[in-house]
């Protein structure tokens, strides 16, 4: 094509653009839809601002035997590449092309900035900790899921990495209850104690927190799962896969209101299923003496400003605070 059959293209593919748009909004203002004729950047700029602006740090705190945790934690499953998509395949790999270490680091800072003193994950996120903490940028406590080849395992690898406490992780901790495993369970457990930190048990299941009470396993501290199943992709009449992780959220809610131990509600928004304001609620409301919510730095400030309205007022809450 030469110069003048492309600029005679073009310009008939302007006027039809023009005539086309012309038509459209036509359609639209007969059909009293409004159509927003240029993109405004100062109005997009002035709502990013305020999505942006920190109203106040987080200031409520429980403890976990010893240790201060402010009752908003911030989770790992993000920063450790682990993104409950369904079925979408490549979010995980977009997650971990964006998240360096250095902006791994960005968002730990920002959350102590934002007055979360807390992070947990898995010890995948040792080499990054030590980073952290070795170039002074922040002093952020971990507690660690003591994922791994075993709860040992992760156990030991928790405390030489500096952990301020440990868990064993949920499904893992399901598993092993399902198997007869206590005494597994156990030696986790003990580890972590005779390192002085707090030892705790996670579970996607209430039957598993059941079962270790039974069996006199009493831990430090409960991480349990807890949303409800009111979003789309929840499916409660099909075989669970990556679109639900509290089973049992009635009983586990029942069920932890006789129990002493502190109580970390985690997946309150179902994996980014739940909207945040109406999963910390009924992580807290449903008894959680901690929220955990796994943030990124673009939505960071904007869950710890809903966190800090949500917490001001628990009007249903039955169980006491026991942290």
């Amino acid at each position: 094509m030469n110069k003048r059959e492309f600029l005679k293209t073009s310009a008939l593919a302007t006027a039809g653009a023009f005539v086309g748009g012309k038509v459209l909004a036509k359609q639209s203002d007969a059909a009293g839809i409004k159509i927003v004729d240029q993109f405004d950047p100062e109005a997009y700029r002035k709502a990013q601002e305020k999505k942006q602006r920190l109203n106040g740090p987080v200031t409520a705190m429980g403890k976990i035997k010893n240790l201060t945790v402010s009752r908003l934690i911030l989770g790992g499953n993000q920063l450790g590449g682990w993104l409950h998509s369904r079925d979408l395949s490549y979010v995980s790999e977009l997650a971990k092309a964006y998240l360096s270490d250095e902006k791994k680091m960005e968002i730990l800072q920002m959350a102590e900035n934002c007055g979360i003193n807390t992070f947990q994950g898995n010890n995948i996120m040792l080499p990054v900790l030590a980073k952290y903490w070795g170039r002074g940028i922040g002093k952020i406590q971990y507690i660690s899921d003591c994922g791994g080849r075993s709860f040992a395992d992760g156990a030991k690898a928790a405390v030489d990495g500096g952990a301020c406490a440990g868990y064993c992780q949920g499904e893992n901790a399901d598993r092993m209850v399902e198997a007869g495993e206590f005494s597994k369970i156990e030696e986790g457990l003990n580890i972590l104690r005779n390192a002085g930190l707090p030892a705790g048990i996670g579970a996607h299941k209430i039957t598993t927190i059941k079962a270790c009470v039974e069996h006199g396993l009493i831990p430090d501290f409960w991480y349990k799962t807890l949303h409800h199943l009111n979003y789309w992709s929840a499916m409660p009449d099909k075989e669970a896969r990556d679109n639900r992780y509290c089973m049992d959220a009635d009983e586990t809610i029942a069920y932890m209101q006789t129990r002493p131990e502190p109580f970390v509600a985690f997946k309150v928004m179902a994996a980014g299923a739940i909207p945040p304001a109406e999963g910390i609620r009924y992580g807290l409301e449903g008894g959680g003496d901690f929220v955990c919510l796994g943030m990124f730095d673009f939505n960071m400030i904007e869950d710890v400003n809903i966190f800090n309205e949500v917490i001001k007022d628990i009007p249903n809450r039955k169980r006491p605070w026991c942290a």
